[in-house]
Parts: C-alpha cells; sequence; structure tokens
C-alpha cells in the first residue's frame, strides 16, 4: 500500500497567487474579491516559497498558479520566472478575461509554462455565462482556448459537475472533441466557498456519470480525470477488471497512474496568505509558511498525516477495499459533517469486505 501514500512530497502544489478575480462565478472555491487582499504573499515571500519547495528535492513537486485570477498580479510573470530558474514544472490557472490576451499567452509560453487550464461550465454563452456572472466571459474562454492552441501550450479544460450543470455535461463534451486538448478535468461540486449556494448531483447520478466518463475516456483523444470525484477510480478498476485487464495493466493505464492522489495526499494548497490546506476545496489550515516551511508541514502535521491514512477514515470508506487508490472525497466529508475523515456522501458503493485492491 506505499505505493498509494506520498508521505515525503506532494505530486501537486496549487499555490493561490491572488484572490483579486473580475468573475463573480456562483461556485468560487476562493470567494473572489475585486482587489487584491492586503495581507496577499509579496514577491519577496513568494520567492521564499519557491525555495522551500526545492527543499522537497528531486523530483520536485509541480506547481500549478491559481486564484482567483492569476493576472491580477503585476508580477506573474516574474514569478513563473523563477520557478523555472529553480528547476521546477509551473502550470497555470487563470480566468478568461480581456486580461489574458495573447500576448499573455505568448508569455507564458516564451517562459516555459507547462499547461494551462481554463474553465468551461457550459455549452453555450448563456449556460457559461451565467455561471461566471459576468458577459462575455464564453467568448472570452473560447478565444483563450484557440489562442493557448495556437501558441503551443497544452490545454486542460476544467468543468463544474453540479446539480445545476448535469445535463449539459454530454454537450460539453461533445463540444470539447472539437479541440486538440490536452486533458479534460470534470469537477464534481464540493459545498464550500460560493458552492454552499448550488446542489449536488445524487450519488445515483455520479454513478451514473462516471461511467458515461469511462467510455468517454476510451474514444476521447484527450484524458479524462475527475476532481473530488474519487471513487472514479473505483469505476475504472472496476471496470477495466471487468474487461480482462490485469492489475498492473490498469495501474499503468492513465485511469491508473493517479491512484491514491487525494486532498492531503500527494496534493497540498497554499493560499493568497500564506495558510496550507490539505487541498483548496478543504480549508482546514495546517499552518502558514510565513512561519514554518512547507515542507514540515506536509510531512510532520497531524492533519496531512492523518489524510494519508484511510484505515483512519470513519464509515464505509474506512472499510471499503478500494480506500488506498480511492479514498473519497475528503473535502467533500468535510463539507458534508464537519470531519474530513468521514465517508464521502457522493459515494453509493457498499463495500464488500475489510479487505484492500493493491
Amino acid at each position: 500500500m506505499r505505493a498509494y501514500i506520498f508521505k515525503e512530497k506532494p505530486m501537486l502544489i496549487y499555490w493561490e497567487i491572488t484572490q483579486a478575480c473580475d468573475l463573480a462565478c456562483k461556485h468560487c472555491r476562493a470567494e473572489a474579491i475585486p482587489n487584491r487582499h492586503p495581507l496577499e504573499l509579496t514577491f519577496d515571500e513568494a520567492v521564499n516559497i519557491v525555495d522551500e519547495i526545492t527543499k522537497f528535492g528531486r523530483p520536485y513537486p509541480h506547481i500549478v498558479l491559481t486564484g482567483g485570477d492569476i493576472m491580477h498580479r503585476p508580477d506573474i510573470f516574474d514569478i513563473i520566472a523563477y520557478i523555472k530558474r529553480k528547476g521546477l514544472n509551473v502550470s497555470v490557472s487563470p480566468s478568461a478575461t480581456k486580461r489574458l490576451d495573447y500576448e499573455a499567452i505568448k508569455e507564458f509560453k516564451r517562459l516555459g509554462v507547462h499547461s494551462i487550464s481554463l474553465s468551461l461550465d457550459g455549452s453555450d454563452s448563456t449556460k457559461h455565462d451565467e455561471f461566471r456572472g459576468v458577459s462575455g466571459c464564453f467568448e472570452w474562454t473560447i478565444k483563450a482556448m484557440e489562442n493557448t492552441i495556437n501558441v503551443g501550450i497544452p490545454l486542460q479544460i476544467n468543468t463544474l459537475v453540479s446539480a445545476e450543470t448535469f445535463e449539459d455535461i454530454p454537450n460539453i463534451y461533445d463540444m470539447l472533441r472539437n479541440f486538440p486538448i490536452l486533458r479534460w478535468s470534470v469537477f464534481f461540486l464540493v459545498e464550500t466557498g460560493r458552492g454552499k449556494n448550488l446542489k449536488s448531483i445524487t450519488p445515483s447520478q455520479a454513478e451514473y456519470l462516471l461511467n458515461r466518463l469511462y467510455e468517454w475516456m476510451k474514444e476521447a483523444e484527450f484524458a479524462i480525470k475527475t476532481t473530488e470525484c474519487m471513487h472514479f477510480r473505483r469505476v475504472v478498476y472496476s471496470r477495466m477488471v471487468s474487461e480482462g485487464y490485469k492489475h498492473g495493466e490498469i495501474l499503468r493505464s492513465p485511469g491508473g497512474r493517479g491512484f491514491g492522489i487525494r486532498d492531503g495526499n500527494g496534493i497540498m494548497f497554499i493560499s493568497h496568505i500564506g495558510e496550507v490546506y490539505p487541498s483548496g476545496f478543504l480549508p482546514i489550515s495546517a499552518g502558514n509558511v510565513r512561519g514554518k516551511s512547507p515542507v514540515h508541514i506536509y510531512r510532520e502535521s497531524r492533519l496531512f498525516n492523518d489524510l494519508r491514512d484511510p484505515d483512519k477514515f470513519k464509515g464505509k470508506c474506512g472499510r471499503c477495499e478500494f480506500r488506498y487508490i480511492c479514498g473519497g472525497s475528503r473535502a467533500r466529508a468535510f463539507a458534508s459533517t464537519g470531519n474530513p475523515l468521514e465517508s464521502d456522501p457522493l459515494c453509493p458503493y457498499i463495500p464488500k469486505g475489510n479487505g484492500v485492491i493493491a
């Protein structure tokens, strides 16, 4: 089971470098505001964080710069340049606004940004703009997608799954098939931040959609992954076993490479004021980078260590045979019960025993 425990370093560090954003998205985890927070980490502090991250050792974690909208930081390109100079890979997740023009995307390319992720939450302007809270966002998103592809930066598209978007998900999939994207990340709502005002889909709807995603994964020219719906791994594993794949083949497949990674286990989040969370959707602070090294927080904090031990999970998540490769959404468990070690309420699966799928 050690293969699924990432105790020495995270695979991904999501770094919210600002809370400022021009959009007013209904599901915004960050509860973004129009202007930069007065306690936002400075450039010098950002440089120090990068230096500390290198102390995880090689291979370094992959940094994803997010917000708010990263384009609100006037020093965004300087931060990226420093990250690259220290030998780390960096991806960016900007908001699709007028700030994200062709010249900005070209500069990302020049600096060596690994990939760009953009959000698409509706198959037309009416649906998407309603979620984003600003008219014209759909057109800006499509233009940014085209510019990213033309410049030659790998593109990931993020799509929210909630009761409000559920019926439109197949339409978004059909739309994305017209674009040469790298990956489609399907994010299942966690009721945190502004997302508290939205409704989650039901467990049966989630199970239906996960099986649809598995079918699409076999035909799409891009990768498909889920965010905060770790039981997609159970669906992938079970479906592949039923189709005759061996265990090793499953682990080497696109669906198997992310086994085990979840909030606090392979994932770390740094907020715009330096708080360190297991993920952006699990807002429990394990410390602040202004006082402690992120390396120390990740390796030594009780919160992160508990989240890395599936045998400490409560309810059916704690006795599920898939708990090491899946583990459920710790963020959704916290949002629903106040305890991140409780069961993920979106999963309808009934465990068959207390064994483990290795």
